[in-house]
Parts: structure tokens; C-alpha cells; sequence
């Protein structure tokens, strides 16, 4: 298999974690071919989607700082379409530059170029938004540009959350309480004055035990959840946002909505997601770079880069 990766520099990675990096080392050890660009590197030449791409060898990171991991070579343009498969793991926020680059790994896959995840899919399921498609699964959840609206909400169910829809990590997340004497200032803040979208969901007291990533891939659920548990006196329980991970068993609720949810991701071509279900309610559906996978293998033993590159390689050579 000839990869590439359309991912962040390499030398910025955090080996000991980074999702990205266990997927690569699994596809090395597999003897399969793998490349590099950044999304700044697409590009369409006569026509083509092409990238500016490394061929790079993987070393193996020799301890948690390790930055010299891979060795490249001189980078080469070439057709996204001569790769056995295009993996987009360009981390969030999705703005501008990044629509862009989904734009082009379309006209990439219309040229017979192998993408997962496909960049309609990426265009299609914005990560906030995503989950007003399974209501059923959700705690009570307003999108409005408004701040009354806003406020409104917040009178009727006393404690919310509230989220800018292109964020990550946990930036932008704001806990309001119907007494909070900042709520006018971080509302205006955070919807520039009703000029931005935002998203509200009444505040799940269940967060305490965790915001619980749950992985699908390829249409098939991870029997484990990473569980992200917040610092004593924090909402947000984002690693980047100092969370602290658990690998642990879905429980019935959690399978039951990634059961459900995983025949629809796999018909809209995305073959990895990562469900946030905190409680018994599904908060967002992360398609752009989800991670957990070194987490759940160190703590449980179950290979997810293996099950991922498994994945890769049966939808690349269906498509």
C-alpha cells in the first residue's frame, strides 16, 4: 500500500499520543509505502489535484520529546490519485483554508483519488452540528446567532453549555448558570455581538465521569471508550484542556448510539469517527482528526491502528 498522510508537520507530533503517529506505525510495520504534505501543499496542476509530498521512513520515536522519528525524503509533486489512499488527518479549527482543502480532496476523489475521510463528508458533518441529525440521542440543544435566544435557554434550564461550532480541544467552552454575573460579557465574546452561530446545551452533571470518546471505524464500533475526566474545578474535559484519559467498556447506552450511528457514517464514506457522549447523551460526532487510539491501546490491549489500517485497506480496494 502507498500511503499519504495529509496531516500537521511531523516534527510537531506528541509521540507518546498523537493518533496520527500510532496509525503510522502500524502501516510501517506493515511494510506499506507512506508520504507526507500538508493541506497547504494541494494543489491542481492541468487539471489534477496534486500534492507537494515527502516520502518519509519511520525510525521510531526513542522516548516522549522524540522529534527525529522519521527520516524524509526530497519532496516530489505528484496525482492524489496515484496513492492507494489519501488519509486526512489535518487537525481542526475547520475554517477557510481547511474548506478549501476538503474542496479539493473532492475533485481529488472525482479523479479517482482514495480519500477517507472523504472531504464531503468532512464539509457535511460539521462536529457540533453533526449531532442534530440523532435528536433522540441529545441533551436539549439550541443553535442560534442570537443572544436572547441564548439567554432564553439559559432561563429554562438553569445551567448550560455554550460553544463557538468550529472549535477544538475545549477552546471557546463556556459554562453559564442562570446567576452568573460575566453572562452578558462572555456572550458577547463568544457571538461577537449576534454576528456568530454558536451552539447551547443544557449542562450534563455527568460530565464529572467523563466526556467519553467513542470510536467508529469502518461502520464497525471500538469496544472501548476514552473516557476524558476534567480537573477538579473544570467543565471541559478535553485532553488538550488537561482532561485526564480512562480507557473503559461502552456501556449499553454508549454502544446503543454508536450502533446507530455507524451504518449511516459508513454510507456518507467516513470511515473514522469519534463519537463525545457524556452520560447518556451524544454531543458531538468528530470527523476531522479524532484521536483516543494510543490510550485505549496501551490501557486495554486492543490494537486500533491495526483495526484502522485493516479499514484502509479493505475500503481502498473497494472503492
Amino acid at each position: 500500500m502507498n500511503i499519504l498522510f495529509i496531516a500537521d508537520p511531523l516534527a510537531t507530533f506528541k509521540t507518546y499520543k498523537d493518533t496520527t503517529y500510532a496509525m503510522m506505525r502500524e502501516m510501517a510495520g506493515r511494510g506499506w509505502k507512506l508520504s507526507h504534505t500538508l493541506s497547504s501543499g494541494l494543489s491542481v496542476r492541468h487539471g489534477t489535484v496534486t500534492a507537494q509530498a515527502a516520502a518519509f521512513e519511520f525510525t521510531g520515536a526513542k522516548s516522549d520529546d522524540d522529534k527525529n522519528w522519521f527520516v524524509s525524503a526530497e519532496p516530489f509533486q505528484t496525482a492524489l490519485k496515484d496513492f492507494d489512499a489519501v488519509i486526512m488527518r489535518t487537525d481542526p479549527p475547520f475554517d477557510m483554508q481547511y474548506l478549501y482543502a476538503t474542496q479539493l480532496l473532492t475533485l481529488a476523489a472525482e479523479q479517482g483519488a482514495k480519500v477517507f475521510n472523504s472531504g464531503q463528508a468532512m464539509r457535511d458533518f460539521n462536529e457540533k452540528l453533526a449531532i442534530l441529525n440523532f435528536a433522540g440521542f441529545t441533551a436539549p440543544t439550541l443553535v442560534t446567532t442570537r443572544s436572547a435566544d441564548v439567554r432564553t435557554f439559559l432561563a429554562e434550564h438553569g445551567d448550560i453549555i455554550v460553544k463557538p461550532l468550529d472549535g477544538m480541544g475545549g477552546m471557546g467552552i463556556f459554562r453559564l448558570t442562570g446567576s452568573d454575573p460575566n453572562t452578558g460579557s462572555i456572550l458577547e465574546t463568544l457571538m461577537r455581538l449576534d454576528t456568530r452561530t454558536i451552539m447551547a446545551q443544557r449542562y450534563i452533571p455527568e460530565i464529572v465521569h467523563g466526556d467519553k470518546r467513542v470510536l467508529i471505524i469502518g461502520g464497525e464500533v471500538v469496544p472501548f471508550a476514552l473516557a476524558r475526566i476534567p480537573q477538579n474545578g473544570e467543565t471541559r474535559g478535553n485532553l488538550a484542556a488537561g482532561g485526564r484519559g480512562v480507557a473503559q467498556e461502552l456501556s449499553a447506552r454508549d454502544r446503543e448510539i454508536a450502533e446507530t450511528l455507524a451504518p449511516e457514517l459508513k454510507r456518507r464514506g467516513i470511515l473514522l469517527a469519534g463519537l463525545d457522549i457524556i452520560g447518556d447523551c451524544l454531543t458531538e460526532v468528530n470527523v476531522t482528526s479524532p484521536t483516543g487510539f494510543q490510550e485505549i491501546m496501551k490501557q486495554k490491549g486492543f490494537d486500533v491502528a491495526a483495526m484502522f489500517a485493516d479499514a484502509v485497506k479493505q475500503w481502498a480496494e473497494a472503492v
